[in-house]
C-alpha cells in the first residue's frame, strides 16, 4: 500500500509499505480517507522534532483523519462501547492511552503515563492507505456527516478541551491569539458560550476575515500595531478576562499575559518551536493570573459530533486546499509557508471510491 513517509526535515517520500496485519482483539483496520495537515505536524516537518520528541527514523505523519472500517478483530467496540462493523465510517482519535494508569483511571487519558500518539515518533500516523487502530478510538459518523467533517472532529475536540479549561462564562471578554484552524474553532465555541466581546488577533488578513465571519467582534492585525496596547485600548485599559493562545507560542505567550485582566485566565494551546514558554513573572503574579496549558482533549468526540451534526460549527468552511497523497510534500510546504490564503489543507489518501463521503 502507498504511504507518505517523512525521512527528515522537508523530506517526504511516497513509498510502498506492507499491509497492516490482521486486526487483533479490540482492533480494526481503517481505509484512510481525508487527512488534515495540522500545525503541530509542521514542527516535525520543519525541524525533525516536536518538543523533545525527535524523528530518529522515517515516519508516517498525520493524525487528523476519518475513514471506513474494512476489517475487525474480536470484540471490536467503538468509543461508545458499541460493536464496530465492516463498512462503517469512523472518525479516529489518534491518541492511544493505556486505560490502566492512575491518570487514565482518574478520567484524564490525555495525560496517560504511557500515551502513544499516531504520527508522533515512533508511532506511524494516517498518511497511508490502511491503518490498524484501537477500536475504542473509533467514533462512527452519522450519515449526515461527511468524511471531511469526521476528520475535522479532531481539531474541534482540541478546541473544545481548551474552552473547557477556560471556564468561559456568559459576557466574559475574550481574546484569541492566532486564527489558524484551532484558533478559529476556539473563537466559534467562545461565541456559542456567550463570551462578549471577542477579539481575534493574527498576522494574516485572510484568517482575520474568517475570524470576523465566525463571530469575532473585532479583529486586529498584530503586524500593524502592538497587540497588547490594542486590546487594552479596546477594554478601557483593563484587558480581557480570558485569553486563549493558539499561535506557535513565542512572544504570543508574553502578549497573552499582558493583555489579560486582573484575576484572568490564560490558556496556552500553541506549541513553541523552541520548546520554551516565557512570560514576565511579576506581571502574571501581580495580576493573580491562572495560566493553563492545554494537552489535546479527553472524550470530546461525542460532543464534537453533536455540534457538527447540528450545523453549529461549519467545519468544511475551514478547508481551503486539497491534495492527493502523492503531493503530501507540496501540502506541507504550502502550509509551512502560509501561502495562497491557506487555512486547512486536506490530503485525500485513498482513491475516491474508497474515500467517498
Amino acid at each position: 500500500m502507498k504511504a507518505a513517509r517523512l525521512h527528515g526535515p522537508r523530506d517526504f517520500r511516497l513509498e510502498d509499505l506492507p499491509e497492516p496485519p490482521p486486526p487483533g482483539p479490540d482492533e480494526v483496520i481503517v481505509q484512510v480517507g481525508p487527512v488534515g495537515v495540522c500545525g503541530s505536524d509542521l514542527h516535525t516537518y520543519l525541524d525533525g522534532r516536536i518538543g523533545d520528541t525527535v524523528l530518529a527514523a522515517p515516519l508516517v505523519l498525520g493524525h487528523e483523519f476519518a475513514g471506513t472500517v474494512v476489517a475487525t478483530g474480536a470484540d471490536a467496540r467503538d468509543g461508545l462501547g458499541q460493536p464496530l462493523q465492516v463498512g462503517q465510517r469512523v472518525a479516529v482519535d489518534p491518541a492511544i492511552p493505556c486505560w490502566r494508569c492512575d491518570r487514565c483511571e482518574a478520567g484524564h487519558p490525555n495525560l496517560c503515563r504511557h500515551l502513544r500518539f499516531m504520527g508522533l515518533y515512533p508511532d506511524d500516523g494516517a498518511l497511508q492507505e490502511r491503518v490498524c487502530v484501537p477500536a475504542r478510538g473509533c467514533f462512527p459518523l452519522p450519515d449526515a456527516l461527511s468524511l471531511d467533517e469526521g476528520t475535522l472532529l479532531e481539531p474541534l475536540g482540541v478546541a473544545l478541551h481548551a474552552v473547557d479549561l477556560a471556564k468561559l462564562r456568559i459576557a466574559q471578554s475574550v481574546a484569541v491569539l492566532g486564527c489558524g484552524p484551532i484558533g478559529l474553532l476556539i473563537l466559534r465555541l467562545a461565541r456559542m458560550a456567550g463570551a462578549s466581546p471577542i477579539f481575534a488577533l493574527d498576522r494574516f488578513d485572510w484568517r482575520l476575515d474568517m475570524a470576523r465571519r465566525w463571530g469575532a467582534d473585532d479583529v486586529f492585525d498584530i503586524t500593524a500595531a502592538d497587540p497588547v496596547e490594542t486590546v487594552l485600548a479596546h477594554t478601557g485599559g483593563r484587558g480581557v478576562e480570558v485569553v486563549l493562545e493558539a499561535a506557535w507560542g513565542g512572544e504570543a505567550i508574553e502578549q497573552a499575559v499582558r493583555m489579560a485582566d486582573l484575576g484572568g485566565r490564560v490558556v496556552l494551546v500553541g506549541i513553541p518551536s523552541d520548546d520554551r514558554a516565557a512570560f514576565t513573572h511579576s506581571v502574571a503574579r501581580r495580576k493573580g493570573l491562572t495560566v493553563l496549558l492545554s494537552r489535546r482533549m479527553k472524550h470530546t468526540y461525542p460532543r464534537a459530533t453533536a455540534l457538527a451534526l447540528a450545523g453549529a460549527i461549519p467545519l468544511t468552511e475551514l478547508i481551503t486546499h486539497r491534495f492527493p497523497l502523492e503531493q503530501t510534500g507540496d501540502a506541507y510546504a504550502l502550509n509551512a509557508a502560509y501561502g495562497d490564503g491557506i487555512i486547512k489543507a486536506m490530503i485525500d489518501v485513498s482513491p475516491p471510491a474508497a474515500a467517498r463521503s
